[in-house]
């Protein structure tokens, strides 16, 4: 019989209970609010019960995994269990748990119990070390964001481009990362990984106005053929998270609506670093979107030109 392991990690949050509470409860928010976590997809829900499908990264590892959660809003208790674990993950569950200290701080308990696929040691020692780092991780993550104030430096954003094509084309044109090099002026190099179809880790290095070149590494999701969703699990010196998503849709009258959307947290630390000591927020929010606008519209211009032309 494969060893089960029970950990509990917790820390305490500078916030009121019911608001850690719920952001816990909102998945929607998980991406920008959990490191790790790439995209969460609704299946299904009632008043209490919830079946989510997660994209997330474990020990560097992209993975994918359906997870139930009953939700109890009034003990502030979310306990939740994979109805469909990857290897070397056996299975897992577990429970957070809120508890408020006083009016303004409350102790954050996370919960797990695992087993491995196998008997092999080495995978049960893999899910402990994933654990561990992931829960820290979104533990610390939590308590930033429970407590932060300088909601400027997050900031989201979208780019469109009508196309006169079958929304499959220019999902694919986006999808085949492996050919952008020569396909956008902008892609200097790309390293393209799928060992789970649908689930891409992408690194590319990106050309810049003065012609030098930054590396940044993402996880992709992508959904047949309406949506590309990513997180930059490596980004530029100017950002500390950058999520978005391509989203392909077909018009009533024919033709496809393509948009990029972005959402950005600027590195408050490294702007004079990047932009001299001049520049404050602000200035960061519009070098950053500039540049992120600028490189998504070349590659819907790209990728018009491909669909149109088929």
């Amino acid at each position: 019989m494969p060893i089960t392991r029970n950990v509990e990690h917790e820390i305490t949050v500078a916030a009121p209970a019911k608001h850690v509470y719920h952001l816990i409860a909102d998945v929607g928010n998980w991406p920008q609010l959990f490191a790790p976590t790439v995209h969460v997809e609704e299946v299904s829900q009632d008043e209490r019960s919830q079946r989510i499908r997660i994209w997330a990264t474990a020990n560097g590892t992209a993975k994918t995994w359906t997870s139930r959660r009953e939700l109890d809003p009034g003990a502030l208790r979310i306990d939740f269990r994979q109805e469909v674990s990857q290897p070397p993950v056996g299975g897992m569950g577990g429970a957070w748990l809120v508890e408020p200290l006083s009016e303004d701080t409350s102790r954050v308990r996370l919960r797990h119990d695992y087993h491995a696929a196998t008997d092999d040691p080495a995978d049960l020692a893999w899910i402990d070390q994933a654990v561990d780092r992931n829960s820290r991780v979104e533990l610390a993550a939590l308590k930033d964001s429970a407590a932060a104030a300088a909601s400027d430096l997050l900031f989201s954003f979208e780019d469109t481009v009508e196309i006169d094509g079958r929304a499959r084309d220019v999902y694919d044109f986006v999808n085949e990362a492996q050919r952008w090099p020569e396909r956008l002026p902008h892609v200097a190099r790309v390293d393209l990984t799928e060992d789970t179809p649908g689930l891409q880790v992408l690194e590319m290095d990106t050309r810049t106005q003065d012609g030098s070149t930054h590396t940044t590494r993402s996880v992709r999701v992508c959904l047949p053929h309406r949506q590309i969703v990513y997180k930059q699990v490596r980004v530029p010196a100017l950002m500390t998270l950058h999520t978005g998503h391509w989203l392909f849709e077909d018009r009533p009258g024919g033709g496809v609506t393509a948009t990029s959307r972005h959402t950005v947290r600027i590195n408050e630390d490294n702007i004079a670093g990047v932009l001299g000591e001049s520049a404050d927020v602000a200035a960061a929010r519009t070098f950053v979107r500039n540049a992120l606008s600028a490189n998504s519209l070349a590659t819907l211009g790209h990728a018009k030109n491909h669909a149109e032309s088929r």
